[in-house]
């Protein structure tokens, strides 16, 4: 499977709505299997920076097979990934990015900017939840 356009959408259109609902203004990328932007969302009022976070967090969590959320330890000085944040260009190493799985392979990720670290990983995992609903089961 890939992340096509209308899937993108649909999880950027989902994780809208539920940014909407915790009234918060964010910025919503998606990212496809081949590491590139696919869909691109920003809330009217979502933080200029998080034009650009969205994506890098998405890149990130795509390129890491990983969290954002779990670089933030494995970044730290003496862990396997220290330096990563500062040598790599659109390395963000705090929540907000969540890869996209199909039968355990990364085939994508998600990146949500505009509110708390905390905020921004509920909003992303909302739309990995959509994803696996949606298109994973039968």
């Amino acid at each position: 499977m890939k992340i096509n356009l209308t899937i993108a959408e649909n999880i950027a259109n989902k994780c809208f709505e539920k940014a909407k609902k915790m009234n918060i203004p964010m910025s919503i990328a998606i990212i496809g299997n081949d590491g590139k932007l696919v869909h691109f969302k920003r809330m009217d009022g979502a933080l200029p920076i998080s034009i650009e976070l969205a994506p890098s967090k998405a890149y990130t969590a795509y390129s890491l097979r990983m969290t954002t959320e779990k670089l933030k330890t494995l970044t730290k000085p003496g862990e396997m990934l220290y330096g990563l944040d500062t040598s790599c260009e659109n390395i963000v190493i705090f929540g907000g990015g969540i890869p996209i799985k199909f039968n355990n392979e990364v085939i994508g990720a998600i990146g949500v900017s505009g509110g708390s670290v905390q905020e921004d990983i509920k909003v992303a995992e909302f739309g990995v939840k959509f994803f696996e609903n949606r298109y994973t089961t039968n």
